[in-house]
């Protein structure tokens, strides 16, 4: 019996298969390759197949994708809880969501459901889903933003969108159109964004959470033939002006917290989850987050969940802005980070250069011996652009400075001109405006 191309096993290098299945897979999602879209959808293809709806690990099917346009809408009694102010909302041990949340369910032999926009609550799951034995899990972390001209904005929500789709394809879970998942999101804030996010509370900002699990209730390590999509709004306390500046210390020489060839570049729980205790041991000492080192180099990587840039000079004077670059795949692809390189790159050319390159803890220490260092910064949805004024590497402090004990000078640019977009100050097409319920 003669077997057909579908059939006969390729023959690769044990090394490289995790590489081979994230390339087919991509190569099936249009937004991911080039950013563009097949005749308007990014999952429609010539023979009719649904190719980023089809299952991460199995053959293109024309089963239902993910679609914003049927939201069904079941909506919360709007008197029933009241907006908190900020710090109220901020000082418990509980996450405070705003009215609704958005779930849709995908199943192998199904593809997506109608998503639903409904009151937030529990979720339902059986002890033995896949996400709670085995990590089939990814999320996306994004704001929307209360402007000074009173308008609602997201900040990018493309990008997130995008990169959540590259995360559930690195997690074996089902691909969506990312475009999909942006009108999701905007649903979600047209109609909770006047409430809880007041035109009287220009400056404030709501975090948002989407987020897709493995829901199989089958034990076995296995790719999810059953998953749920889910989308929430909350608050989140301010995180970028600690008292003094974040204060790092570099991770224990036993410790890292990814690695080339792993899945340091995709947003799944599983890259959180074990770098906490260090992290609690660093806080026990004082410091906010982790500098995490890569290999015997010492190689920068990240700070907390965050990416770190350094300002310095160099042994010949040229002025540097200096972060890790992504082409190992071995740190996040930030949102902030790429903001921050693309504004510098337009805005600052004139002044220092931008560098994308591996640099090691000891060219940081020798950068600050020698005078050559000038700031340093976190940048992250959470912690936004958050100065750095200390490192703490073994036996070394590294006290960065900080013009009037706030903030470097580029630091402070930076964060401006984001901000600016973000909150309406400054006209810009990375600020998408939420269309709102009136």
């Amino acid at each position: 019996m003669t077997q057909t191309s579908a059939t006969v096993p390729q023959k690769r290098s044990a090394e490289d298969l995790t590489s081979t299945a994230m390339e087919q897979q991509i190569a099936k999602q249009p937004a991911l390759v080039n950013g563009k879209t097949t005749n308007g959808h990014t999952n429609g293809h010539a023979n009719g197949t649904n190719g980023t709806n089809g299952h991460a690990n199995g053959t293109a099917t024309a089963l239902p994708g993910l679609d914003a346009s049927k939201l069904t809408i079941t909506r919360a009694d709007p008197t029933a809880r009241a907006v908190p102010d900020e710090a109220t909302a901020c000082s418990g041990l509980e996450t405070i969501c705003t009215d609704h949340m958005i779930t849709a369910t995908w199943k192998a032999s199904e593809g997506w459901s109608a998503p639903e926009l409904k009151p937030y609550g529990p979720l339902t799951l059986m002890p033995t889903a896949s996400v709670l034995h085995y990590a089939t899990e990814c999320f996306e972390g994004l704001k929307a933003y209360r402007g000074y001209d009173g308008r609602l904005r997201l900040f990018r929500p493309d990008r997130n969108a995008a990169r959540m789709l590259m995360s559930t394809l690195r997690i074996s879970l089902p691909g969506f159109d990312p475009r999909e998942l942006e009108r999701l999101i905007l649903a979600l804030m047209a109609v909770d964004g006047p409430k809880w996010l007041p035109r009287s509370r220009p400056g404030s900002y709501l975090y948002l959470r989407p987020a897709v699990i493995g829901t199989q209730p089958q034990l076995g390590v296995q790719a999810p033939k059953e998953a749920l999509l889910f989308i929430t709004a909350s608050f989140m306390p301010r995180m970028d002006a600690p008292p003094g500046g974040m204060r790092l210390h570099t991770n224990p020489e036993d410790m890292i917290r990814a690695w080339v060839g792993g899945f340091g570049y995709a947003k799944v729980g599983a890259n959180y989850g074990p770098s906490l205790l260090a992290t609690n041991e660093a806080r026990e000492r004082g410091f906010g987050q982790i500098l995490w080192l890569y290999g015997p180099e010492g190689y920068c990587t990240e700070a907390g969940a965050s990416n770190f840039f350094v300002v310095w000079r160099t042994k010949e004077g040229a002025l540097q802005l200096v972060t890790a670059p992504l082409d190992d795949k071995l740190i996040l692809d930030g949102v902030t980070r790429r903001s921050v390189v693309e504004l510098a790159r337009d805005r600052l050319k004139d002044e220092l250069e931008v560098v994308e390159r591996k640099y090691t803890i000891d060219e940081v220490l020798e950068a600050h011996r020698e005078g050559r260092l000038i700031e340093a910064f976190a940048a992250g949805t959470a912690f936004f652009i958050c100065p750095v004024s200390q490192i703490r590497h073994r036996d070394h402090d590294i006290h960065i400075p900080m013009v009037k004990g706030e903030s470097g000078q580029y630091t402070a640019k930076l964060k401006g001109w984001m901000s600016d977009i973000m909150y309406g100050n400054e006209q810009h097409p990375w600020g998408v405006v939420v269309d709102e319920e009136q």
